[in-house]
């Protein structure tokens, strides 16, 4: 497909929103979450921005166009690490697909960001990786987009034994290139990775996405702030403190207790 041709059709806000008619009346028996139409513009948006900034794409009309669904459902669903590690056995003799995952719980990836990496984004000296690129899937077609967000290009420290496991998946790769995408797999496939995987140990079934909570998660149960959680997964810190304020401990006893210390003995003017 013309690379350029998504740019024409897709040009004028009108268009956008009757993309946006159309994906909400879907045309298929199945019709479209909330939370999905809501993915798909985000997507949508990003994709043109990219589009403004490197084919001439004079503005975004999808940000004239104004958003469709909704940014969270009604549950947010994640794993405890435990369960994780529990459905992770399961991909053991699937290097790709067990590299993935063990990226996504322990680095807290968007599947986008993930798919893009290539091996130019890991330093194994430092530890790290670089998340500067989204990858998506459209019109049968690989396109390689700007993160999600400003805020999402960011620098990623590695646990040890995931910079180990990580080199130890690279070594499967034959003749594997410094700009090759390192998972070249598409976003359903790791969902049926993980429907299989849940089956296998009777498992709860969470979204591949859900596993970004499951790390948020994680971060709160052994005391990380919601600031410096924020800076890894590419997030304003006031976000992740409205979104996950329900994982976070309650300091209410302890404020009351400090405050109790603070009046002490002392009585109240008359």
């Amino acid at each position: 497909m013309n690379k350029n041709l998504f740019i024409r059709v897709y040009d004028k806000p009108a268009d956008i929103i009757q993309w946006q008619k159309d994906m909400i009346n879907n045309p298929d028996d199945k019709k479209y979450s909330p939370t999905y139409l809501k993915s798909m513009h985000t997507h949508l948006t990003a994709i043109l921005n990219h589009a403004v900034k490197f084919y001439e794409l004079k503005t975004n009309p999808a940000t004239k166009a104004g958003t469709m669904g909704k940014s969270k459902s009604g549950e947010m669903l994640f794993w405890t690490k435990d369960e994780y590690l529990k459905f992770a056995e399961s991909m053991r003799n699937t290097p790709l697909a067990y590299c993935a995952f063990e990226i996504l719980y322990w680095c807290s990836l968007r599947v986008g960001e993930l798919l893009a990496l290539t091996p130019n984004d890991f330093d194994f000296v430092k530890g790290t990786i670089s998340i500067n690129k989204s990858y998506q899937r459209l019109y049968a077609k690989d396109l390689i987009t700007t993160p999600k967000t400003e805020k999402s290009n960011r620098t990623i420290k590695m646990p040890d034994f995931l910079i180990q496991e990580v080199q130890d998946y690279f070594k499967t790769i034959y003749g594997l290139k410094s700009t090759d995408r390192i998972f070249p797999v598409t976003k359903h496939y790791l969902q049926y990775k993980m429907a299989r995987g849940t089956k296998k140990q009777n498992m709860e079934r969470i979204r591949v996405h859900d596993l970004r909570h499951s790390h948020v998660s994680l971060l709160i149960e052994i005391g990380f702030s919601a600031v410096a959680i924020a800076e890894r997964l590419g997030h304003e810190s006031i976000n992740v403190t409205y979104r996950y304020a329900h994982l976070f401990p309650s300091k209410q006893s302890e404020m009351a207790d400090k405050l109790n210390s603070e009046r002490g003995d002392a009585t109240l003017s008359k």
